[in-house]
């Protein structure tokens, strides 16, 4: 298979030996892209969730694939997180030829960027740090129940259905959470005089402009979502970035055949 040729590609989240990973989708996806610069920005194994009895095949595929692009030329960088914040004890190693480090500071087409994961401003995790893994618990329980919803879902022909996302969509302590979460890492970042900030932690992939609080000063803020519900990733060309977003194109056959039925507005056929 053919793989398309990418500058630099970030990707967070990935919850490495949780029910909630996509594996089959994250796969396909590092199977189809040649980065020039990988980039692994926290939570890529979730050693909060460790269980020694679920580990599939898939995930260590996953390994196997981000060392074998490593091989190939690919500059892999994996930035630690909270919930693989064990691998911090071994500071800047480098695993093969793969770098581990807490944070990366480099310069890109003449602007300034800061890559970390970003659970230093989640004062929950800095305070609390037990309620934090309770949390992370519950949240794995949550993504696996959904999971089973949206196998329904397919079965049916439609779009799949995201428990987690609705909930901070509605919940207004939530919402302020992202805002705050955003703003704050944008301050630090303006205050170091950087172009560009870019995130993991609250799997929100966005790419937005973010003003200072208190001076008039602005910075890029980015952030490559997750594998679990958005099952998404940075990518910059050479020239833009842009968010790359997973679809199962069966699905998103199904689901262009269920409307261009609903614009004829006749009966739509089962699918087998």
């Amino acid at each position: 298979m053919s793989r398309r040729t990418v500058e630099l590609v970030v990707i967070s989240d990935v919850h490495l030996g949780t029910f909630g990973l996509h594996a089959d989708e994250l796969l396909k996806y590092l199977k189809s892209i040649k980065p020039d610069m990988l980039i692994l920005n926290g939570d890529i194994i979730d050693i909060w969730n460790f269980k020694k009895r679920f580990f599939p095949k898939k995930h260590l595929r996953i390994i196997y694939e981000l060392i074998k692009l490593s091989q190939k030329g690919t500059k892999v960088i994996y930035l630690t997180g909270n919930h693989d914040d064990l691998l911090r004890t071994f500071g800047r190693s480098n695993f093969g030829s793969i770098k581990l480090r807490d944070h990366l500071k480099i310069d890109i087409k003449g602007k300034r960027y800061w890559f970390f994961h970003g659970d230093i401003f989640d004062r929950s995790i800095q305070q609390t740090k037990w309620l934090a893994k309770l949390g992370g618990k519950g949240y794995d329980f949550l993504i696996y129940i959904n999971r089973l919803f949206n196998r329904l879902a397919k079965f049916y022909g439609r779009a799949p259905f995201s428990f987690s996302a609705k909930i901070k969509n509605n919940v207004k302590k939530a919402v302020k959470y992202i805002s705050d979460f955003e703003q704050a890492a944008c301050d630090v970042a303006c205050d170091q005089g950087f172009d560009f900030v870019v995130c993991g932690h609250i799997h929100m992939p966005i790419i937005k402009t973010i003003r200072h609080s208190k001076k008039n000063k602005f910075v890029k803020y980015m952030n490559s979502g997750d594998w679990v519900e958005n099952l998404s990733a940075l990518e910059f060309d050479g020239e833009i970035w842009k968010i790359f977003r997973y679809y199962e194109p069966e699905l998103q056959l199904r689901l262009k055949k269920i409307k261009s039925i609903k614009e004829l507005k006749v009966p739509a056929p089962a699918f087998n």
